[in-house]
């Protein structure tokens, strides 16, 4: 029994592992969740709020709650941004607090932004989230609490048609347990992740407007993944969308925007894998605010 209890908890620090960095479906709605170099990109203060319960039905399955605000600064030259998140796997644990920062160059029609992240990660393990049958074994007896400073980076080019972005979130961590360096992998428990977006607004009529975006997501010791989503936006106040991850989960979502202020967003995600026998899929919905005295002068919505 004890052999199977030790499997059980390797499956679970797999898991976190494997999910080290946020997974949400919404991510084109607020280029923050991915790269900091998203930060100030528009003249007014965004925020956004998100809640994820992925798997339903399924034990211990995540459970993700996230906050963003960014604004530009310093004659919009600059933008500053905060990130708290929150993602529960099973008996594990992980809050991050991350501030962004982005300065931005004209460069032809647009500007290129660069960007850099640093923050604080808290990994918990709470051994009373655990069924234990014996509860004398030392396995269970302790909570393990690390906290992991880490730093990130990502460049993020962007037009009023058009934009892409290559970021890497957690380019350097350090665990106290490991040794101090340079080499992510050796200095602590986390890995990089490479992340390139883009998207390209289309003009259909008075009316429709259309958005084709992609993701691709890389992590060395993992397969490739990739977004492919497709978006449309009806008179410039709401959005119908669906997206294929692959090897994960085929996602269909609505954005409604009540105003050029406020916005909410559902999406449901429909899993792929082996795994749908076992849950009844993912739900998601995020609200957002924009507020700031340039908001007024701006005549049509955010499209990225």
């Amino acid at each position: 029994m004890k052999k199977v209890l030790v499997i059980l908890i390797a499956m679970l620090q797999l898991t976190a592992i494997a999910q080290q960095d946020l997974i949400v479906s919404q991510y084109m709605f607020n280029g923050l969740f991915l790269n900091p170099a998203y930060a100030g990109t528009h003249k007014y203060i965004s925020s956004s709020l998100l809640h994820r319960t992925q798997w339903v039905n399924f034990d211990g399955a995540p459970r993700t709650a996230l906050l963003a605000a960014d604004g530009a600064i310093a004659n919009k030259n600059m933008g500053l941004g905060l990130i708290v998140s929150n993602d529960r796997i099973g008996a594990t644990e992980q809050t991050d607090f991350t501030i962004n920062y982005a300065y931005m160059l004209k460069l032809g029609e647009g500007k290129l932004s660069l960007g850099l992240r640093a923050g604080m990660s808290n990994f918990m393990f709470k051994s009373n989230k655990l069924t234990v049958w014996d509860a004398n074994d030392e396995v269970f007896a302790t909570k393990r609490v690390v906290w992991v400073p880490k730093f990130g980076s990502g460049l993020y080019y962007y037009t009023d048609k058009w934009y892409a972005g290559l970021s890497v979130p957690t380019l350097l961590a350090y665990d106290p347990e490991h040794t101090f360096g340079l080499d992510v992998n050796e200095a602590s428990f986390l890995r990089r992740h490479y992340y390139l977006n883009g998207g390209y607004i289309f003009t259909l009529n008075e009316k429709f407007k259309l958005k084709p975006s992609a993701l691709i997501k890389y992590e060395p010791s993992a397969p490739l993944q990739a977004d492919i989503n497709m978006n449309l936006l009806y008179n410039d106040a709401v959005w119908l969308g669906a997206s294929y991850r692959t090897g994960d989960a085929v996602t269909f979502m609505v954005e409604y925007q009540t105003n050029f202020r406020f916005r909410v967003g559902y999406a449901y995600d429909m899993t792929t894998s082996k795994l749908r026998k076992y849950n009844a899929g993912t739900h998601e919905i995020m609200i957002g605010y924009d507020f700031g005295k340039d908001l007024v002068k701006i005549k049509t919505p955010r499209y990225f």
